[in-house]
């Protein structure tokens, strides 16, 4: 009976020993630095986050994931608390995105800065402050599946359609019009080489053209002037004369024509006898 008290009571002492060295370890290990409290909203999937996942700010280790909940203000939203030490620099222009850790598909928390606005991002327990949650590469990748599947689809049916046999014989005709093409090509330096070769000679028969085409101009110019002397110094001064007998014998047919309208008895009878001037015989003052 005293064996099985002994037993009993060193059975007591082990269990408690136990107890005691696992609440010390929790006690010693236990993070006795008050951290500071965050939360991000997100209508992102969030596979593989669990509660005490790793918070980082560019890789260096500074929290933790305290809680993740539904939003009971807005269904359908997901509310992520952390907790960071007070020396991490969360500004009004800090983010979070989601990391994932290799093939295992464990997610954590990654804290970024743009910089656009520095000012530090104030939170505590009362007036928890939410800093955003932006998608990571893989939730983008996600979100555009659908559009790029649609995308591909789209181009696989147009490929489809540029290999029926009909589009295949057009293509097929269209590579040997261009294959013609490019022999009748080939032929055109052929064609052209004896009409080069005959450049040089033409070169030199065209500048002898123009060397007596010169002296043409020449000539011409000289023949010119001579007959431009002889049209101002003889013909001009004969042609004003002409002119203005023309003139004269105008004007008397003028007068001829004004007399026949005023007396057209005249042809008959003769001109009517002018009448006498003042200081003439016969005159009479009106």
């Amino acid at each position: 009976m005293e064996n099985k008290s002994h037993a009993l009571m060193a059975g007591i002492f082990a269990i408690a020993l136990l107890v005691a060295s696992i609440a010390a370890a929790l006690w010693l290990g236990r993070d006795r630095v008050q951290r500071v409290p965050y939360e991000m909203a997100t209508r992102l999937p969030l596979e593989g986050l669990n509660p005490q996942a790793t918070v980082r700010y560019r890789g260096l280790d500074v929290g933790r994931v305290d809680e993740i909940l539904f939003d009971p203000e807005m269904p359908g939203q997901i509310l992520i608390r952390i907790s960071v030490r007070p020396d991490t620099p969360v500004t009004e222009s800090t983010f979070a995105m989601l990391n994932y850790q290799g093939v295992t598909g464990i997610a954590s928390v990654q804290l970024d800065d743009d910089g656009s606005r520095p000012n530090k991002l104030a939170s505590s327990k009362d007036h928890v402050a939410r800093i955003p949650l932006r998608p990571s590469l893989l939730d983008s990748l996600q979100g555009k599946g659908l559009e790029i599947l649609e995308q591909v689809q789209t181009l696989s049916t147009k490929l489809n359609i540029l290999f029926e046999p009909a589009n295949q014989k057009k293509i097929l005709s269209a590579f040997e019009n261009v294959s013609r093409a490019a022999d009748k090509i080939e032929d055109v330096p052929k064609k052209l080489e004896p009409t080069l070769n005959r450049l040089p000679a033409l070169t030199s028969q065209a500048e002898k053209t123009m060397k007596s085409i010169a002296g043409l101009s020449a000539d011409a110019g000289t023949r010119y002037g001579s007959v431009a002397d002889t049209v101002e110094y003889d013909t001009l001064p004969r042609i004003n004369q002409l002119a203005d007998d023309a003139r004269t014998s105008l004007q008397g047919v003028d007068r001829t024509l004004d007399q026949f309208n005023r007396y057209p008895q005249s042809v008959l009878f003769g001109s009517p006898d002018r009448a006498p001037g003042p200081g003439e015989p016969g005159f009479v003052a009106p």
